[in-house]
């Protein structure tokens, strides 16, 4: 069994692109984008999702070290298997609506909790002692940029599309399954 790079960036690529359009992080996503900077949301989400692919190939990457190649295979054909018939049955049964909706309802309410700003004030002194009173991680970013990158990284946590990605860095050369996630 060759592990060519780019059997594993198409691979990972196709599954990438087929299981996320759609996801609950990518309303996620859509609705912070509408509602905050572009560029704080999508540097945000990009971030997230680089790390927990990067994370998910390196423990597909160590599983055929705790488990025989051949097993590791067999176990990532049912997963994708699994995956496949799951991505279907939330199909018919119409899931993304719901998904939607809560996450709708969560960000409605993170933002009647501040008070419904989502501007920032153009005063640089006041944006200076902002800036000295915020937390450590919020002086190197923008709180927009953690929120959305909390929010994406933990929404990933455990999702089709991580545990699709270690089978897949399992089976495939992890190098490509990381460039195929990524782009």
């Amino acid at each position: 069994m060759g592990l060519s790079v780019v059997q594993g960036f198409t691979k990972s690529l196709a599954m990438t692109v087929l299981s996320e359009i759609g996801d609950k992080t990518f309303f996620a996503a859509a609705i912070l984008a509408m509602r905050h900077p572009r560029r704080h949301v999508l540097s945000g989400c990009l971030g997230a999702l680089i790390v927990m692919t990067i994370l998910s190939a390196v423990v597909g990457w160590a599983a055929p070290n705790l488990i025989s190649r051949n097993w590791t295979h067999h176990i990532t054909t049912i997963l994708f298997l699994g995956f496949g018939l799951w991505s279907l049955w939330d199909a018919f049964k119409d899931g993304e609506a719901e998904d939607f909706a809560e996450v709708e309802k969560e960000l409605n309410a993170d933002l009647k909790s501040n008070g419904g700003e989502t501007k920032v004030n153009n005063n640089k002194d006041e944006d200076d002692d902002k800036k000295q009173s915020r937390p450590f991680l919020t002086q190197f970013f923008s709180p927009i940029f953690l929120k959305a990158f909390s929010i994406t990284f933990f929404g990933e946590w455990g999702d089709k599309s991580q545990l699709a990605t270690i089978g897949l860095a399992a089976d495939e050369n992890p190098l490509g399954v990381v460039l195929g996630g990524i782009l």
